[in-house]
């Protein structure tokens, strides 16, 4: 009523007794009649004003518009039918359109505006600070304006562009990346919201950096594709996790190469239930293989995986078989029955405390399992055979690294000059989040309060994605031609303290305040850092800048098998000192830490200090 009132007003310059009242008692509420009928039909009325959007406005304008057309129409018919007498004057609809957007879209918005600013003033509100002002930002901005629960203050944008500095983006100052400090610590700010699509990974950590210093949390923009029809929803702007801060940047996989070694080829995963074996599988997956066996004894894992295989990858050209690596009569049926052409050997323990106290079953699983699982890729034709190991493996100080040392030197040993089979070992380090791990325990302490446990202060460990960890590991196996170990670049090592207070900074909580940390001591076995190469071990570069070879000794196959089944005798004795004493002589840099077994090494010591150089039989004698 108020636009075509209006438009009467104006076209008559505001002279009621100008306006043709028989005229108008038709035309008014005609318009009305129409207007009412298209917001019924746009559903411009079910909108919650407060939440107005630029759709909303959208549909506002597409919906008037769509009315004035019918009127333009209106007035075609009556011009042809009524001998040119238009039925609206073209003038009042001009005028009416014009009021009509203005009025819908200004009321909204000055609502909106009004309810932000004064009926929700006495909430706690949060002055946010959004790092970017493009097309990510503009949208970070509205999804904040427009979300449900959220009352806040946008009171700058941070951008790289210097032309952009100090101009105004919907009426809030854009900030140079320079200003940021001062902000955060004079604004006031509670969050940061990361809105910038062509952020590096090192600029994007140097703001994370910055404000957990300051004790500001910290939001991120979702990637475009995982925007809801191209819309942002506050929803999705989510909190940086600690994986973020470990972010490094992208691997360039050669993938033509990987697709030439897994594409159509039947492939078996042992371990497929694990954090890696399970990430291995969906890695191979993509690459559309004839087959995927996936080998392991923890059924409720698997099923989980044959899901995700079905569900997220459409895939299900794949077997999984119950059994352990250590069940000679098991694998070999199951490489009879399914041939492999490739395998990527992941089944291992790996809690390194564990193995600590039980020797035997680190020997059974990752030096047994690994022989069964090579010698039947041997006789069955397999062309590659691929050992996922650990930097735990380097200069050994436990039962684990150690066992893992004598699997990586059986492995190396089966690769022999016109061999079918191409045996390759890779070796990094700790992965983010796989089970036991400790960002999930960190996470699960934080949960309940704390304190966040961590062994030593000055402990540090090297940490990879597991995705990351699987892509290398596949295109290891595709460049390596046999015989070699891998080490993958593995990037700064990170001290676990300092781990643990981002990651309650993280949770928006403050270190010795909400969450204490607490140093319990280092475990057995455990030692303050992880080494990817041996003293005596060079490197030799690979095509790929993150792939290295490790120079290391060759070892002749019969040399290592008999080593190898002398296990067999000290397994049935039961007894772990002679377990591990045996390990100690296959792999002379095991020293034994914070441990049992340390006894073991002092013997060696003395020896040593009494003849000099002692050789593989020597130490074997002595330690009987």
């Amino acid at each position: 009523m108020a636009s075509i009132s209006a438009a009467y007003l104006l076209r008559f310059n505001f002279n009621i007794e100008s306006v043709n009242l028989s005229s108008a008692k038709f035309v008014i509420p005609l318009v009305l009649l129409v207007r009412a009928i298209s917001f019924l039909i746009g559903g411009t009325y079910a909108g919650i004003v407060r939440y107005t959007s630029a759709k909303d406005a959208e549909r506002i304008f597409m919906v008037i518009s769509l009315g004035s057309l019918l009127f333009v129409l209106t007035n075609g018919l009556s011009y042809y039918f009524l001998n040119g007498v238009y039925l609206l004057p073209f003038s009042i609809l001009i005028i009416e359109y014009i009021s009509m957007v203005f009025l819908m879209t200004s009321s909204r918005i000055i609502f909106k505006a009004l309810y932000f600013r004064y009926l929700t003033y006495s909430k706690i509100r949060e002055n946010i600070l959004i790092y970017g002002s493009d097309e990510f930002g503009i949208m970070a901005k509205h999804a904040l304006d427009s979300g449900k629960d959220i009352n806040s203050t946008i009171v700058g944008f941070i951008d790289h562009n210097n032309k952009k500095v100090g101009s105004k983006l919907e009426n809030i100052k854009i900030y140079s990346p320079n200003d940021l400090d001062r902000l955060l610590e004079k604004q006031e700010i509670d969050k940061v919201i990361i809105a910038k699509k062509d952020l590096s990974v090192d600029e994007r950590q140097d703001v994370i950096e910055k404000c957990l210093n300051k004790n500001v949390k910290v939001w991120e923009v979702p990637k475009f594709e995982s925007w809801v029809n191209g819309e942002l929803s506050v929803k999705q702007i989510r909190a940086i996790k600690i994986e973020d801060l470990l972010e490094r940047e992208p691997i360039k996989l050669d993938w033509d190469e990987i697709d030439s070694q897994v594409s159509g080829k039947t492939v078996l995963v042992t371990g497929a239930a694990g954090s890696i074996g399970s990430e291995m599988v969906r890695q191979v997956a993509r690459f559309r293989p004839k087959s995927i066996i996936l080998f392991d004894q923890a059924e409720s894992p698997l099923y989980d995986i044959e899901l995700s295989l079905k569900e997220e990858f459409n895939f299900y050209d794949f077997e999984i078989v119950i059994g352990d690596v250590r069940d000679l009569e098991r694998t070999r049926k199951m490489f009879e029955i399914f041939k492999p052409q490739l395998v990527y050997h992941a089944a291992a323990y790996k809690h390194v405390p564990m193995m600590e106290n039980n020797p035997s079953e680190a020997i059974k699983t990752n030096v047994f399992g690994t022989r069964n699982i090579a010698d039947l890729s041997l006789e069955y034709g397999v062309e590659r055979f691929v050992m996922v190991s650990t930097d735990k493996a380097v200069n050994p100080t436990n039962v684990m690294g150690a066992s893992k040392r004598i699997a990586e030197i059986y492995t190396q040993s089966m690769n022999f000059p016109g061999g079918q089979t191409h045996f390759i070992t890779t070796r990094f380090g700790n992965v983010l989040g796989s089970n036991g791990s400790v960002i999930p325990r960190f996470k699960s302490q934080i949960e309940k309060g704390g304190p966040i446990t961590v062994t030593h202060p000055d402990i540090t460990r090297y940490f990879m994605t597991i995705p990351e960890a699987c892509q290398l590991v596949m295109q290891a196996g595709a460049i390596g031609k046999g015989g070699k170990i891998f080490i993958f670049d593995m990037g700064r090592s990170v001290k676990i303290v300092d781990l643990a207070y981002k990651m309650i900074k993280l949770s928006g909580l403050k270190v010795g305040v909400d969450v204490n940390v607490q140093f319990t001591g280092l475990r057995p076995g455990e030692k303050l850092y992880e080494e990817l190469l041996n003293v005596k071990e060079n490197t030799v570069p690979t095509k790929h800048p993150r792939i290295m070879i490790a120079k290391v000794r060759a070892y002749e196959r019969e040399e290592v098998e008999l080593l190898i089944n002398h296990f067999c005798e000290l397994l049935d004795e039961n007894d772990n000192f002679k377990i591990v004493a045996h390990m100690k002589a296959i792999v002379p840099e095991f020293k034994s830490m914070n441990s049992i077994y340390e006894q073991l090494d002092a013997k060696i010591i003395r020896r040593k200090e009494q003849i000099g150089l002692i050789d593989l039989a020597e130490i074997k004698e002595m330690l009987r």
